[in-house]
């Protein structure tokens, strides 16, 4: 079966959870009030989901590899982002820890549909 639809590919949901994840730590945490940091952390999360989607919306290989591509280098700049948060105390380490693995296996999986799609 054919996904025609980015809401049900497994890495987008996963994606907009995570984003959602991130959204909730940066109101609770004491990242609330480094707007710097608490800004580049959302749009590092929203812009996996949002990747993934435009680049499936554009109906084409080519596209959808260019726009996973993205959103694969969002995951290296939200995961560079929660472990300097991390290290200045803005995250606890349980909660960086759940979110570092989180994007990890979201990156994962990007590299694994890309490789996926090449072959195609």
């Amino acid at each position: 079966m054919t996904v025609t639809r980015f809401e049900d590919l497994k890495v987008w949901q996963e994606a907009a959870s995570l984003a959602v994840d991130i959204y909730l730590v940066s109101k609770r945490e004491s990242l609330v009030k480094d707007f710097g940091l608490r800004d580049q952390l959302q749009r590092a999360a929203v812009s996996i989901a949002s990747n993934i989607a435009e680049g499936k919306e554009r109906e084409t290989i080519a596209e959808f590899i260019r726009y996973l591509y993205i959103a694969k280098g969002s995951s290296g700049e939200l995961k560079t982002q929660l472990i300097i948060a991390q290290r200045i105390g803005y995250i606890d380490a349980g909660n960086a820890k759940n979110l570092i693995l989180s994007v990890e296996q979201i990156s994962a999986k990007l590299g694994a549909l890309i490789r996926t799609l090449k072959r195609k």
